[in-house]
């Protein structure tokens, strides 16, 4: 990565001015661009007003705000959709505050006097880590607007599906002319998978055939039949057929002869 064009700024916050000059300019040397702040105040505004900022390095105790109330502060102040990965540097290594540290989601910290080249492998980690995060970050959103998309389509083919089952269980007399009788009221209440069945036992075709045809269980077809004929209060298989056959039919003439 050339460090001459480096598209992380880094924050660099501390209440002794000539700490901040130094980093500044070590950091500078580096490739990067630094924003430097000597109170928590000013980190906030000046984090807040420059977007590119991505890196933060920041004192542990400072007045007014520690450098844990002031990384708290920075992610409440722009919420989750900007990310950023901060240091603490700190005088006096207590075990409690580091741990207070991490937890807040410090991914690093380092003791003053720093070692300036172990720390540029510091900035140079979480460099990439934020980068990462980001890549990341847009691959998920991308990923979250096509499964969003997919779900609309499904839901629409869904609904579509829907009122074409919805047309073919309430077809009337307007579709007889097509060949299909109009269905006696007392259909109405099947749903369409029992309609369908009904119809293929209106056809004469068995169980066995029924199954293949609609690619499920010779036993779930008996299921189906059964709660057609009570839904529709009828007795037998005959009698179902015969509903559903047009009057005019010879088979509905034939049945209704005997």
């Amino acid at each position: 990565m050339n460090r001459s064009v480096s598209e992380v700024k880094i924050l660099v916050v501390d209440d002794q001015a000539v700490i901040v000059e130094e980093l500044c300019e070590f950091l500078e040397s580096q490739g990067y661009a630094c924003v430097p702040a000597h109170s928590t105040a000013q980190a906030l505004q000046r984090y807040q007003a420059d977007e590119a900022i991505g890196l933060v390095l920041c004192d542990l105790h400072m007045p007014e705000r520690d450098g844990i109330e002031l990384v708290r502060a920075l992610k409440e102040s722009t919420g989750r959709q900007r990310m950023f990965e901060a240091i603490m540097l700190t005088g006096r290594a207590d075990k409690q505050d580091v741990i207070r540290a991490l937890r807040e989601g410090f991914a690093d910290y380092y003791q003053k006097p720093m070692n300036l080249d172990e720390l540029l492998e510091g900035v140079r980690r979480q460099e990439q880590a934020l980068l990462d995060r980001r890549r990341n970050f847009r691959e998920l959103g991308s990923l979250n607007q096509r499964l969003q998309y997919l779900a609309e389509s499904i839901d629409d083919l869904y609904q579509d599906l829907e009122k074409a089952r919805g047309q073919g269980t309430h077809r009337r007399a307007g579709d007889a002319e097509e060949g299909e009788a109009e269905l006696p009221a007392v259909f109405e209440k099947l749903s369409p998978r029992q309609l369908e069945v009904a119809k293929l036992v209106s056809k004469g075709k068995t169980n066995y055939q029924i199954a293949c045809e609609l690619g499920i269980t010779e036993n779930t077809v008996k299921l189906y039949v059964s709660q057609v004929l009570r839904l529709t209060h009828m007795h037998n298989r005959t009698q179902l057929a015969l509903a559903l056959t047009p009057r005019s039919s010879p088979i509905h003439q034939r049945f209704a002869t005997h």
